[in-house]
């Protein structure tokens, strides 16, 4: 596993994934969701528009409320909702999280 930010670039580009965040700026609270407050969305055109993007998945459910809300209408594509991989989702444990995120591979 890519520990480093110069390891998980190469990993992404190697492995042709581009990563963009559904929100582009907002007000929150630490790293709280539940205080996400005043979203502004990305434009995620530009990516698409730019790279053939073949299949759109979000991190957690937080991502895809914000990405239904906002992004879906506007782009006309849908998203795969995969579980969070934040610390604060307790619920899922590291063998669980990459059986999960393992479907990006197909």
């Amino acid at each position: 596993m890519p520990e480093s930010i110069e390891e998980k670039r190469a990993f992404l580009l190697r492995h042709n994934i581009a990563v963009w965040d559904v929100i582009k700026s907002c007000d929150i609270v630490g790293s709280s969701d539940a205080s996400i407050k005043n979203v502004v969305p990305n434009d995620l055109s530009i990516i698409l528009d730019a790279a053939n993007i073949r299949n759109i998945y979000v991190n957690g459910k937080t991502a895809y409320k914000y990405y239904e809300k906002y992004t879906k209408k506007l782009i006309q594509r849908e998203a795969i909702c995969l579980p969070s991989t934040s610390p604060a989702n307790a619920a899922w444990n590291m063998e669980r999280l990459k059986s999960e995120w393992m479907q990006i591979r197909n």
